[in-house]
C-alpha cells in the first residue's frame, strides 16, 4: 500500500514536505499568497472581504514594533511571519487546535522552523520576544473579536486577555481583497528584509 502524501504542490512551483519541511522549499509569494486567502475566525467575520491572515499579520507587526520600539528588522520579520505556517496548514480556531491535540503544534513548530531558517531567523525565536508577538497577537485578536466579529469587549477581554487600549490607538482592522493584501504582506517582508541588510 502506497503511503499517504504528506506534501503540497506550492503555485511557485516547490514541493514542500509538512512532515519534514526544508528552507529551501519555502518561497515568501506561496506564503503572502496562501495566507491572503486563508480567513480568521473561520470567515466568521462582518464586511466584504474574509479577514485574512495576511491581513491579521500586517497588524500584529505593527503592533510588536509599538511594543517594542527598538527592536532589530529580524524580530520584526519574525512577528510578520509568526502565523506563517497556516499557508499549508490553515487557520484553526484555537477550539479545533485543542480538539485536534499535540500534533498540530508539533506540525506548526517545524514549518516555523524551515520558514525562519529561510528569511535568516533563528529555528526557534527567543522567549523574550516570542512573548512580545504573543502580546501583540492577543491584542490583535481582541480589536478582531470586539470589531469585526460580533464580541463585546467583556467578551474579548476574557478571552484574550484586557488590551492596553494606547497600544491599539489609532489602528484600524483592513478588509482587502486578497490580491491586495497579498501585495502588501509582500512588501512588507521585502522591507523588512532590506533593513536586515
Amino acid at each position: 500500500m502506497t503511503p499517504p502524501r504528506a506534501w503540497q504542490r506550492m503555485l511557485s512551483g516547490r514541493r514542500l514536505d509538512l512532515l519534514d519541511p526544508t528552507p529551501v522549499d519555502i518561497e515568501i509569494e506561496d506564503i503572502a499568497h496562501g495566507l491572503a486567502f486563508v480567513a480568521r475566525w473561520n470567515g466568521q467575520t462582518r464586511g466584504d472581504f474574509a479577514y485574512s491572515v495576511a491581513e491579521h499579520s500586517l497588524l500584529v507587526e505593527t503592533l510588536f514594533g509599538r511594543i517594542a520600539a527598538r527592536a532589530e528588522p529580524g524580530w520584526r520579520l519574525a512577528a510578520l511571519l509568526h502565523d506563517a505556517p497556516e499557508y499549508v496548514i490553515g487557520d484553526m480556531i484555537s477550539p479545533v487546535k485543542s480538539a485536534v491535540g499535540p500534533g498540530y503544534g508539533e506540525l506548526d513548530r517545524r514549518l516555523a522552523a524551515a520558514i525562519h531558517i529561510r528569511f535568516g531567523l533563528p529555528a526557534a525565536i527567543p522567549v523574550r520576544i516570542k512573548r512580545q508577538i504573543k502580546k501583540a497577537d492577543r491584542a490583535s485578536a481582541w480589536m478582531e473579536a470586539t470589531r469585526i466579529a460580533g464580541f463585546s469587549a467583556a467578551e474579548a477581554d476574557r478571552f484574550f486577555g484586557k488590551v492596553d487600549l494606547g497600544l491599539i490607538e489609532g489602528l484600524d482592522i483592513r478588509l482587502r481583497p486578497p490580491v491586495e493584501v497579498r501585495a502588501a504582506y509582500t512588501a512588507r517582508h521585502a522591507e523588512l528584509l532590506a533593513q536586515m541588510g
